[in-house]
């Protein structure tokens, strides 16, 4: 039985289409990474600010690199077993799972990545399904 799925990504979260003989199945993953990184402490027009308030940048971006490449793991975890993959998102996100995913030996799979705007679960459906009928 041939598994296509179609995958809409960003940071926050990932929609999985799943296409076989039998019909679609939906899922979707929802991300812990933060949205934007914000610094803590007190601002320096409101007195006193200490460099030792407001956690080093590289720090906080190990971090949140730490995050998404979690977020990715669980992705391709739920993606793996597809035979044709089709990768779909408004940002760097499918580019980066893209990436993740040849290091893990499953580029090959990967039959495209489109650069998609939000689209609801209906849109993405019938998209998938148009890409996978030609």
């Amino acid at each position: 039985m041939s598994i296509q799925i179609g995958l809409w990504i960003d940071h926050r979260r990932a929609t999985i289409v799943s296409v076989t003989e039998k019909g679609e199945e939906t899922s979707e993953i929802l991300s812990d990474v933060e949205k934007q990184l914000r610094r803590s402490g007190d601002s320096p027009m409101k007195g006193s600010y200490e460099a030792l308030q407001v956690p080093a940048d590289d720090s906080r971006q190990r971090a949140r690199t730490g995050e998404l490449n979690a977020y990715y793991d669980e992705v391709i975890s739920q993606i793996r077993d597809a035979d044709s993959i089709l990768i779909m998102g408004p940002g760097v996100a499918k580019h980066e799972l893209q990436k993740r995913m040849e290091k893990n030996q499953l580029g090959a799979k990967v039959v495209g990545v489109e650069t998609v705007d939000n689209l609801t679960e209906p849109q993405l459906v019938a998209k998938v399904r148009q890409h996978f009928a030609a």
